[in-house]
């Protein structure tokens, strides 16, 4: 799951006050149609479906900030710069394709899912096409980029079929849920760093120093993504809520449910599918405890660990918007939890 619409409006992103970020979101969405376009026009429809949608496209936004971050990086984004956040953006656009197919969703970003539209057969050809954009953009960027792109589709596969290895085991611990989500979730944010850092030209030091800090971010993104699945609702996600219950995919606040004092009753309903009351009940007794309080605690570490990668380039407005954009995320949950 790709947790968008909770992140609050655009125009709070932390990551736009950067003065010239506007401007290059309007070169992000600029390009990323051009990458869409096909003379095929079903294909072509399918493709920008959920460019169409919206989004706040965090990661092209990461890649840009992380080039920004070099000491010498002043006015717009480079177009090289702009062009590796779009095919990481397409990497994540792709997967979403095909994660609606596995999911068998009917809406995300509250429009109907390519699948729901479409079918299964035509929204994987289309995030197949996508991930292919992708990697010609890559291939154009150099061989490290290429490289770094489809590696991290590889991870993103290995991650999911990780979290399909696991579906409906009460035993699930917390190692394998965290090997998961950093291949299908906080590998893309990773990759979006390291390419806008490699494309900058900074520092090897800061380029790792920014590649980590994209998958300590992303894994607190999914931990927040999966407190979001037990509490919100659909409405306030734009998809499903409590899909992961139904698709036995027990994530942190549900494995801590079931260490806690609900973890009985939560155990007798866990292991097959869910619906109704069953499906009801569970999200309540999840909610029950302190189980999403420690789920919700673990994420303000990973923000901590990577915000702490940032110190070296804490002199630039980039990595002063990154680390807003990491605090944001743990505010925003507060915001929707108080509502």
């Amino acid at each position: 799951m790709h947790p968008e619409s909770y992140l609050g409006p655009v125009a709070t992103n932390p990551l736009l006050s950067l003065s010239t970020m506007p401007g290059d979101l309007e070169r992000v969405e600029e390009e990323l149609r051009k990458a869409v376009n096909t003379p095929n026009r079903a294909l072509n429809e399918m493709a920008s479906h959920l460019i169409g949608a919206g989004g706040k496209r965090v990661r092209p936004l990461f890649a840009v900030a992380s080039a920004a971050c070099a000491d010498d990086q002043e006015g717009p984004a480079d177009l090289d710069v702009v062009r590796g956040g779009v095919a990481i953006e397409m990497v994540h656009l792709g997967s979403l394709h095909h994660d609606d197919v596995i999911d068998e969703a009917v809406t995300r970003r509250g429009v109907e899912s390519v699948n729901a539209r479409w079918g299964n057969l035509r929204a994987i050809i289309s995030g197949d096409f996508l991930l292919a954009r992708a990697s010609e953009i890559g291939a154009s960027l150099g061989t490290e980029i290429a490289g770094l792109l489809a590696s991290t589709i590889s991870q993103l596969c290995e991650g999911e079929v990780a979290e399909l290895q696991t579906a409906y085991q009460l035993d699930r611990s917390e190692e394998a849920y965290l090997a998961s989500i950093e291949g299908k979730t906080a590998s893309v944010f990773s990759a979006a760093c390291r390419i806008g850092a490699i494309v900058g030209d900074l520092p090897r030091e800061n380029v790792e120093r920014l590649t980590r800090f994209g998958m300590r971010y992303g894994i607190a993104f999914q931990i927040i993504d999966d407190v979001l699945d037990v509490v919100a609702s659909d409405e306030q996600l734009g998809k499903p809520a409590g899909h992961d219950l139904v698709e036995g995919v027990y994530t942190l606040p549900v494995m801590r449910a079931l260490d806690g004092p609900a973890g009985g009753e939560l155990r007798e309903l866990l292991g097959t599918p869910l619906a109704g009351a069953a499906w009801d009940r569970a999200r309540e007794l999840v909610r029950s405890g302190d189980a999403v309080d420690q789920a919700v605690a673990s994420a303000e570490s990973y923000v901590d660990w990577a915000v702490a990668e940032l110190e070296p380039m804490q002199h630039r407005p980039a990595a002063q918007a990154l680390e807003g954009a990491a605090r944001h995320l743990l505010s925003s949950i507060a915001t929707l939890r108080a509502a």
